[in-house]
């Protein structure tokens, strides 16, 4: 039976044999887990690349989920009207949209 690696670094490789769970779960082991610097509740990119399987340590935000030009300056405006004190109690917004 093969064994699943991953790599720390392109130098160091570490790899241990892991058991699929009843719920698809995989066990990382220990080595793999302390070479990687993983910590619980981090996430990866699992993908399938010629029959093997990559996991890839992610943050939460990816490049893809950045915010536009546009969208950066409703949050800077938004930010700006908060720190002036321009804001409404959620009930009298709820009132004015009629909810």
């Amino acid at each position: 039976m093969p064994t699943r690696t991953a790599q720390a670094d392109s130098s160091a490789r570490t790899g241990a044999l892991s058991r699929i769970g009843q719920r698809r779960q995989v066990v990382i082991p220990k080595e793999v887990f302390d070479a990687l610097a993983l910590a619980e509740g981090d996430f990866t990119e699992v993908t399938a690349e010629n029959s093997r399987v990559a996991m890839k340590p992610r943050k939460p935000a990816d490049a893809g989920d950045t915010l536009t030009a546009a969208d950066a300056k409703k949050v800077r405006h938004a930010m700006e009207q908060l720190a002036a004190g321009k804001t409404r109690p959620w009930s009298k917004v709820k009132h004015d949209l009629g909810l």
